[in-house]
């Protein structure tokens, strides 16, 4: 969905269009460039951490198909999901949330095994968990 940036920005909290409103969320084009006080980034499965390195997914599928997630394998491909993250997790000025789903065990496009080894790495940084 694509955001009206005037609402987005400059809204007050009432307004369902406004960022405020926590109705709407930006993507990273969206923000990119900007430097916004506060900051919500939900992390997706697309990026994961295995306990040594990234690995790097793209949903393809189907919610129940068991392979909905496929590795992406293009080192172009890799710096773009990198990048991406780097600028969702850049933008906030005071402060940021980080949201990191528990995900399903019902649902096979979120296993929790995608987003535990994440939500640990960020502990391991020193991320206040809540």
């Amino acid at each position: 969905m694509n955001i009206d940036p005037v609402h987005w920005f400059l809204s007050p909290a009432k307004d369902t269009r406004s960022s405020l409103y926590l109705e709407d969320a930006a993507t990273e084009f969206q923000v990119q460039g900007l430097e916004l006080v506060w900051t919500i980034v939900t992390w997706d499965a697309d990026l994961r951490w295995t306990g040594d390195d990234w690995s790097y997914h793209s949903f393809r599928g189907a919610q129940e198909a068991e392979n909905s997630r496929t590795d992406v394998k293009k080192p172009e491909r890799r710096q773009y999901l990198k990048n991406a993250s780097l600028v969702l997790l850049t933008r906030a000025r005071q402060g940021m949330v980080i949201f990191v789903p528990p995900g399903a065990k019902r649902d096979k496009t979120r296993s929790p095994g995608f987003y535990e080894g994440v939500s640990q790495y960020l502990a391991d940084l020193g991320v206040p968990q809540v």
